[in-house]
């Protein structure tokens, strides 16, 4: 079955940065898009960034210009670049993908971002 595995999170201070991986199995990982999502204490998961088996690239505006998604299909791996992280970014950092009509989630990672 399909199994995503999350890792890669942290204590970092402000400004820092942090490199989530995402490492994927029991499908084909080339073929399939690639979502990264987060979910801070006390709020609703939200979208951070997704790539396309092509490797075309989306963000939400709250990252755009400080996170950066990538993938490395012969590792069937997807990583999440975080860059001038500040507070408002610690959560739960999990990564996602639709594989036969059904929703896959990792268990996540979580990124704190503290002085």
């Amino acid at each position: 079955q399909v199994q995503l595995v999350e890792s890669g999170g942290g204590l970092v201070q402000p400004g820092g940065s942090l490199r989530l991986s995402c490492a994927a199995s029991g499908l084909t990982f080339s073929l399939y898009k690639m979502r990264w999502y987060r979910q801070a204490p006390g709020r609703e998961r939200e979208f951070v960034a997704d790539i396309t088996s092509y490797g075309t690239t989306n963000y939400a505006d709250s990252v755009k210009g400080r996170f950066t998604i990538s993938r490395d299909d012969a590792k069937n791996t997807v990583y999440l670049q975080m860059n001038s992280l500040k507070p408002e970014d610690t959560a739960v950092y999990s990564c996602n993908t639709l594989h036969v009509s059904l929703s896959y989630w990792g268990k996540g990672t979580l990124a704190t971002v503290s002085s």
